[in-house]
């Protein structure tokens, strides 16, 4: 099969000359203080041809992006540079070998094992900074997943998701692009906005929020640090630590339910959901943990973009490729307190909270503030100092909440039927990730927490519980 995905690359002959420096931020993720990266998994419904791997990424992996096909060196006084190499791609795949005839159980808890494992493994500095696992065996998810690590440096969320869906096609017609929700503002919405009568509260509170917002940041990233919890064990070094991976599946048409009902968005609910969850785990696990502090790093697209254009445009525009790299921010918020009545009579109103929380905090410039401060700190005091700084920012928080968004319809990879995908942020000071993603009418909910310390299971039956307590809520309330 030939897979028709038009993209542009870098001239064989010019590949020893192709240079490119490094983004602040790239730096930053990969440096002595931080070493960051991305796993992605694909899984499949039937049992994997492994056949085509080696022509795919050749032939469509590595020309979307030449950091690709790139390493990362020091060049002195002009910084960290991308330096384009020949790419053995044989180099960058694994098929392990599991157990034999294992029943589905034992096959999840290999996988687990495995994910953990390549999670805690750092990327070879002296080539291209991606790896891809064929896993052949089956899970109670899937009959065979594909596993592809790449290092934060090569793009955030946004661009390395944008990659991997370019080597995918339609399952209903593979003549036609990927398609993604449309994230387009109302008429009401600008012509709200437009109105000036409107503008002058909101810039007022807005610069309200902003010297509020940014302090508080300031604080958490330097010495106000969370309490240690039953989500955060406060330990040097955690983000060397054996991680558990697991998932769970929610209705998209459900949660639209709730969010129609709280007028709020799709956004507001699920983050309001992982906070109610989250809050019904700490008490569950230890009762004076109930409403101890508690921060979740929540973060921001900062592209001026609503949303994924068509996967061919975000290879081949040129516009498309200029949003490429790590461009986001974050925003602190304190998870909301759990009163008494909370996990019984009124969990609408702790989502409420939520949404105001996040509200408040979307109003206000602190994002672009602190990277402002950032590139101060880079500037003075160098990239190393700056990655300190994120490294503390992360560490002293409790967890990072992460939301990619997905295609509408059905996918395939060589002709072999997409079941699911979701990704994982590891190698992160932090004992609890959480990331979200959506596919077809379904949002894949990801929870990568510090074995030995957060109890996967009781975690996700506190997640669905929530969930389950906002839909019945919701319901009732119409």
């Amino acid at each position: 099969m030939v897979l028709k995905v038009k993209v542009e690359s870098v001239e064989d002959h010019d590949m020893e000359m192709w240079s490119e420096p490094v983004s602040p931020t790239g730096q930053y993720f990969n440096s002595s203080v931080l070493s960051v990266s991305v796993i992605s998994i694909l899984e499949f419904e039937n049992p994997l041809d492994d056949s085509s791997s080696l022509t795919l990424i050749n032939n469509v992996f590595l020309p979307i992006n030449p950091r690709f096909s790139s390493i990362m060196v020091d060049k002195g006084d002009e910084g960290k540079h991308w330096k384009r190499v020949e790419v053995k791609v044989e180099d960058h795949i694994t098929v392990p070998h599991f157990p034999e005839g294992l029943t589905l159980k034992f096959y999840d808890n290999h996988f687990n094992d495995y994910l953990s494992k390549i999670a805690m493994e750092p990327l070879s500095q002296t080539r291209p900074l991606w790896e891809v696992h064929i896993i052949k065996y089956p899970t109670s998810n899937a009959s065979g997943s594909v596993v592809f690590k790449l290092h934060h440096a090569l793009g955030d969320g946004f661009s390395l998701m944008g990659a991997l869906l370019s080597c995918l096609q339609r399952a209903d017609n593979p003549s036609l692009p990927l398609t993604f929700p449309n994230f387009q503002k109302s008429a009401k919405a600008d012509t709200e906005i437009k109105s000036l009568i409107s503008l002058v509260p909101k810039a007022l509170s807005g610069a309200l929020n902003t010297f509020c917002d940014f302090g508080w940041s300031v604080l958490k990233s330097s010495f106000l640090e969370d309490s240690q919890t039953p989500i955060r064990s406060g330990k040097i070094g955690v983000e060397f630590h054996p991680i558990n991976i697991m998932t769970m599946t929610f209705s998209l048409d459900q949660i639209k339910e709730i969010k129609s009902n709280l007028d709020a968005t799709i956004n507001d609910v699920v983050t309001g959901m992982i906070f109610l969850g989250t809050r019904l785990y700490m008490v569950a696990t230890n009762e004076d943990a109930k409403n101890a502090r508690s921060t979740a790093l929540v973060l921001l697209n900062t592209r001026s973009i609503g949303g994924y254009k068509s996967v061919n445009e975000m290879v081949q525009n040129q516009e498309a490729q200029i949003q490429w790299g790590n461009q986001f921010g974050f925003l602190h918020v304190s998870l909301p307190e759990l009163d008494q009545d909370d996990n019984i009579l009124n969990p609408l109103k702790f989502v409420e909270e939520t949404k105001n929380l996040i509200k408040r905090k979307k109003n206000s410039s602190a994002v672009y503030l602190t990277g402002m401060l950032l590139e101060y700190v880079r500037k003075y005091r160098g990239p190393e100092a700056t990655a300190e700084y994120i490294h503390t920012t992360l560490k002293n928080s409790s967890m990072t909440v992460s939301n990619i968004i997905g295609p509408v319809e059905k996918m395939t990879l060589a002709n072999q039927p997409v079941k699911g995908l979701y990704f994982m942020v590891v190698n992160v000071p932090q004992s609890l990730t959480v990331t979200i993603m959506s596919y077809m009418d379904q949002l894949r909910v990801a929870v990568g927490s510090e074995k030995g310390l957060i109890d996967p299971v009781k975690f996700r039956i506190c997640i669905e519980k929530a969930f389950s307590m906002m839909f019945n809520a919701a319901v009732k309330s119409r």
